[in-house]
């Protein structure tokens, strides 16, 4: 089953829910910093499982203690509540490897 875009209302209100994520074009990205290398490695390792489980992939770039995602839903072209929910999930994750 195909999941449907969202519209541009839509797009706005789940962005107020997920504050740190912008907007770029079709997609949505995020950059996370961490404590050092390990934190930031650690937190990919848990994106994947998450992204696994969901079956629901981001682009993933580190850079030393950055993690930087961008989310968007490729086989439909745009974003999705799919996108939305994995970005929650991510900055819950985020928040763990912080502490």
């Amino acid at each position: 089953m195909r999941v449907p875009l969202l519209t541009e209302e839509e797009i706005a209100g789940h962005l107020a829910e997920v504050p740190g994520w912008a907007r770029v074009g079709e997609a949505i990205k995020r950059t996370y910093r961490f404590a050092g290398f390990r934190a930031a490695i650690a937190f990919v390792c848990q994106v994947a499982e998450a992204a696994e489980d969901a079956d629901h992939h981001p682009e993933i770039d580190v850079r030393y203690k950055n993690v930087t995602l961008l989310l968007r839903t490729h086989d439909v072209g745009g974003l999705t509540r799919l996108d939305f929910r994995l970005a929650a999930v991510c900055d819950q994750l985020a928040e763990g490897e912080k502490r």
